[in-house]
C-alpha cells in the first residue's frame, strides 16, 4: 500500500508555482469548506473534468474522523499522504497514511479515517469517476455548523450523494 510515484516536496512546488488548469484554462484556486475538524478544498471536481474525476486536497486536525464508516457505490478512491498521519480503517483493518504513502479504496469497500496524533495531517483524494463533488462537503457543513445534527438529514444527504453509512462493527 506504499506508493512508488509520489513526493511530498514535489506536490508543495507544484501547487504552489502554477494555478490549477481544467481543459486548458487556469481554474482560481478554490474555498476551503470546513466540516467540523476536516478542511476540504477541490482543485478539479466532476464539474471541471466532465464527470471524469474529482480530486481535492483534505486536511485532517488532531483528534478529528469521518464517524461514519461508510462506502461508495459509484467511484473508486485514491488517498496520498502529505502531511502527518491519518489512520484509515478499511475492510476492518487499520492502515496509517503517512508522507509519500498512498492508498486505494475500491468502491464498495467500507471504510472511515482519522488522525489520532497531535498534529494536523494532510492528503490528495482522487475521486475516480467525478461523481461527488464539493457541493455534498458544502451540505454537511451547514448540517453540522447548526450544533447538534439531524443523523437522519445526514444519511439522506450522503445517500443522495452516493455514500451508503455503515453502521459501526
Amino acid at each position: 500500500m506504499r506508493s512508488v510515484f509520489y513526493s511530498p516536496e514535489i506536490r508543495h512546488s507544484a501547487l504552489k508555482a502554477r494555478p490549477n488548469r481544467a481543459a486548458g484554462k487556469e481554474k482560481e484556486m478554490s474555498e476551503i469548506i470546513r466540516i467540523g475538524g476536516l478542511d476540504v478544498r477541490f482543485l478539479q471536481s466532476k464539474e471541471d473534468t466532465g464527470g471524469s474525476l474529482d480530486v481535492f486536497e483534505m486536511t485532517v486536525h488532531p483528534n478529528a474522523r469521518m464517524p461514519v464508516p461508510h462506502y461508495h457505490e459509484s467511484w473508486d478512491e485514491v488517498a496520498c499522504g502529505f502531511t502527518g498521519a491519518i489512520t484509515f480503517r478499511v475492510a476492518d483493518q487499520d492502515v496509517v497514511l503517512n508522507p509519500g504513502q498512498s492508498i486505494f479504496v475500491k468502491r464498495g469497500v467500507v471504510h472511515s479515517f482519522r488522525n489520532d496524533t497531535q498534529e494536523a495531517a494532510s492528503c490528495l483524494c482522487i475521486l475516480t469517476p467525478g461523481v461527488l463533488g464539493p457541493a455534498y462537503f458544502r451540505e454537511m457543513a451547514t448540517l453540522l455548523a447548526g450544533g447538534s445534527p439531524d443523523v437522519a438529514k445526514m444519511k439522506e444527504t450522503m445517500l443522495r450523494h452516493g455514500l451508503i453509512a455503515v453502521p459501526p462493527t
